[in-house]
């Protein structure tokens, strides 16, 4: 009998590694942004932690995420994807839940005194950085739960949608997080190249979602340094924190 072609087997294996990889990186990028306040707090007594439940609950959420990120994509790899599609839908409820105490954790973050901790950002006008990251992960989970029966571009914007949660994590790295936003969205881009490159390896071109979705979140960086330190977002952000009573 003869043997199946080589990219036949090596292509969807290929396709899970890097995927699985990916998943794999931006675990161990949030596991070092919120080792010191949240998953190792024991260990960094001195380490400011926020004194808010909420903030408590929004990681424990967003490690659910993460997690599900992970999950899926064994998922997929191991032919589950009945299982897949079925733990779908509880995502999407997830995802739903994320968008709503991401939203609630900005502004409690911003109207505390002393800011976001482990951020040397003025409060005020860091909210600009989570606030965005919530509305693009909205867009982006939207996307692939509308486009979930096209796996390329499902995958993409999951992908994308949990790299823009990542910015949050990484401006509280060591040495990173005290470089300011430029750093920060730096090393989030880097994750968006790596798809890109991806792209041009495995189908000699940019995926549409790669390309229009990096492009939404790396155009969108720019719009933040400018705005955040207006006038009018600082009104914007006071206003804002203010609903909170």
């Amino acid at each position: 009998m003869a043997s199946p072609p080589l990219v036949a087997t090596t292509r969807p294996l290929n396709e899970h590694r890097f995927f699985a990889g990916m998943a794999m990186a931006m675990v161990v990028i949030v596991f070092i942004g919120f080792a010191r306040s949240f998953y190792l707090r024991v260990l960094f007594p001195e380490w400011p932690a926020p004194a808010e439940p909420i903030f408590y609950v929004h990681g424990a959420v967003f490690t659910a995420w993460m997690l599900l990120l992970i999950s899926q994509v064994s998922l997929v790899a191991n032919g589950r994807r009945d299982v897949h599609r079925r733990i779908g839908f509880y995502g999407g409820l997830l995802a739903a839940l994320m968008v709503v105490l991401g939203t609630l954790a900005g502004l409690v973050g911003a109207r505390r005194p002393t800011g976001f901790i482990g951020v040397p950002v003025p409060p005020l006008q860091f909210l600009a950085i989570p606030l965005f990251a919530i509305a693009e992960f909205a867009l982006l989970t939207g996307l692939a739960i509308a486009m979930r029966r096209d796996a390329q571009t499902h995958k993409r914007c999951m992908l994308l949608a949990t790299i823009v949660l990542t910015t949050a994590a990484i401006a509280r790295w060591p040495v990173i997080g005290t470089l300011g936003p430029l750093a920060y969205f730096g090393v989030t881009d880097l994750l968006i190249v790596a798809i890109a490159i991806w792209d041009f390896r495995t189908r000699g071109r940019l995926h549409p979602v790669t390309l229009w979705g990096g492009l939404l979140i790396i155009g969108l960086q720019p719009l933040q340094l400018t705005i955040m330190g207006t006038a009018g977002w600082l009104a914007f952000a006071r206003w804002a924190t203010g609903l909170l009573g």
